[in-house]
């Protein structure tokens, strides 16, 4: 049995998720334009051929539905016929879908079944998750009528009254006098001031000429402990001989040899980058390669998330959570060989960046 599964985490509610699995209008703009049967409301033609993974459009019947539970298809695309299955579970901070497709009659061959798992996991993770974050955009609501920002920031009057307006005109031409005043009081104060005193230049000092001539090193008179010690070298020396002491011949160092240096290990390698932008999050992908040649046994990638981010989905790799930190795990790297990772990041600040704070692989900084 071939089967395809997608896990995904949404920030927003079961019911948002579930009117973009069923209304038309909004499949069409993450998984395929649809065009509903109006003899019979259960059925629906998807325009899915040309699309990866798809030879030809699906007739999709619906076998069941729990709005806004589960929605079960039985879709025929040419002679073969698949069972899509969709559910949403409530979370914490939103719903958790699973889309499942198992393919009932007919056969897939290995590259269309991976054109079609990919095709899935970019509409379930990537698309699906930008339109509901559209959707919530669109329910923001700041006009007036309905007591939007206006009901916490009162809206300054732009025309008061007529006292009012008279009050500020009389207060302005107060203030426009005053000002007139205070310029003029300035003026004859600039015009009447004393002129500048200019202090008289200091006589410059003559500088002092220094002999260029070189005096002679004072001369250093021996001590009287080193006169004797000369008297006595010039006295003659004794006649009695000695006799010569032997030199041993040096015996000679046997030459070190340089001991070779054990074979270092190349540390594994890692390149981020964003492969998808949405409104509330992005979508990251980690490559690791292990440049050695030698088998790495597990590799470790250490991301650090800005704040209120949080992981939505991961393919590739097991993943922990802990904060901002976030620990990504994989098997072994075979030499010269590299894997590819990616996760979804949620977050609800509409500003926040589009990237880690930083990506590490086994404590080495990621390449980006």
């Amino acid at each position: 049995m071939i089967e395809i599964g997608i896990e995904v985490d949404l920030f927003h509610p079961s019911e948002t998720v579930w009117h973009a699995l069923t209304e038309p209008a909004l499949l069409a703009k993450w998984f395929a334009e649809g065009a509903p049967q109006a003899e019979q409301p259960e059925r629906l033609l998807l325009r899915t051929a040309g699309l990866p993974g798809f030879d030809a459009d699906v007739e999709a019947t619906v076998v069941e539905r729990r709005a806004p539970e589960l929605s079960v298809l039985d879709c025929r695309e040419g002679a073969t016929r698949t069972r899509l299955t969709c559910r949403i579970v409530p979370t914490g901070h939103g719903c958790r879908l699973s889309v499942h497709e198992v393919l009932v009659d007919g056969e897939w061959d290995a590259e269309r079944h991976a054109r079609r798992t990919e095709h899935h996991q970019q509409a379930v993770t990537v698309r699906l998750p930008a339109i509901l974050d559209w959707l919530a955009f669109q329910r923001v609501d700041l006009r007036r009528a309905e007591g939007g920002l206006t009901a916490e920031l009162p809206v300054v009057r732009l025309l008061g009254d007529v006292r009012t307006r008279a009050g500020r005109r009389r207060a302005g031409v107060i203030g426009g006098g005053l000002a007139c005043l205070a310029l003029a009081a300035g003026t004859a104060v600039w015009l009447t001031r004393p002129a500048p005193r200019i202090p008289e230049a200091a006589p410059q000092s003559t500088p002092l000429l220094l002999p260029t001539a070189t005096s002679p090193a004072p001369r250093s008179t021996p001590s009287p402990t080193a006169r004797s010690a000369a008297r006595s070298s010039d006295a003659p020396s004794p006649t009695s001989t000695s006799t010569p002491t032997p030199t041993a011949a040096p015996t000679p160092t046997p030459a070190s040899t340089p001991s070779a240096s054990p074979n270092l290990a190349v540390p594994m390698a890692a390149r981020y980058q964003t492969v998808a932008e949405r409104m509330m999050g992005y979508q990251g992908e980690v490559l690791v390669s292990n440049p050695d040649d030698t088998e790495k046994p597990g590799w470790a990638v250490v991301v650090t998330l800005g704040a209120g981010a949080t992981i939505s989905g991961v393919s590739g790799a097991e993943w922990q959570q802990d904060g901002r930190v976030v620990t990504f795990t994989g098997p072994a790297v075979p030499p010269g060989g590299s894997t590819t990772f990616r996760f979804d990041v949620r977050n609800r600040d509409l500003l926040a960046a589009k990237a880690p704070a930083s990506c590490t692989v086994d404590g080495s900084p990621c390449s980006r």
